[in-house]
């Protein structure tokens, strides 16, 4: 649950600004988060890497989205059309698959 929490955060976040400034933002809190719970912190850190590298959904999202935007003629909802179900499928590998390789 607290994977699925911080990826979801992380995901929207990095969809409205670039992932390198998310990342900073969400790096102290994870780690303040996972050590208050006295968890450890690499599961969640794990998480924040993939969902501010996986930013489909926008084209303001990185720097190729938005490089390819007026280039190949695209529509912001085209972004969208394809880049949520990206967001949702590559959400649902890492709430499975982080788990298992960095356990809490």
């Amino acid at each position: 649950c607290l994977i699925i929490s911080v990826y979801a955060l992380t995901s929207l976040l990095t969809e409205t600004a670039t992932n390198n400034a998310v990342a900073v933002i969400m790096t102290p809190i994870v780690i303040g988060l996972g050590t208050s719970l006295g968890t450890d912190p690499r599961p969640l850190l794990i998480a924040v890497m993939f969902a501010a590298s996986a930013s489909f959904a926008t084209p303001i999202s990185y720097q190729t989205n938005t490089m390819v935007y007026n280039a190949g003629n695209y529509r912001f909802v085209d972004f969208m059309k394809m880049g949520i179900p990206l967001n949702l499928i590559f959400w649902g590998m890492a709430v499975f698959l982080i788990p298992k390789f960095f356990p809490f």
